[in-house]
């Protein structure tokens, strides 16, 4: 479109604009948001959250081990 061509009328760019809501299911997210604003904050209450969490268990293999060990990558 070159900066001299009139743009089209109101009605044809509100229903273009309307169609392109309809394919992107603009509807489904805003009720997503809305839903999502009218929940309560998370708390910031340190007695809320737990105190003492497991720590995970790591394992290095043998074979990790062996490539570690090629590579002159000591992981002690």
């Amino acid at each position: 479109m070159t900066p001299y061509e009139e743009l089209t009328s109101p009605q044809e760019m509100r229903a273009d604009c309307e169609a392109a809501g309809r394919r992107l299911r603009l509807e489904a997210h805003l009720a997503r948001a809305a839903a999502a604003a009218a929940r309560p904050a998370p708390s910031i209450h340190f007695a809320d959250f737990p105190r003492e969490l497991p720590k995970r268990e790591i394992r290095i293999s043998d074979a990790a081990t062996r490539i570690a060990n090629a590579l002159h990558l000591h992981l002690d």
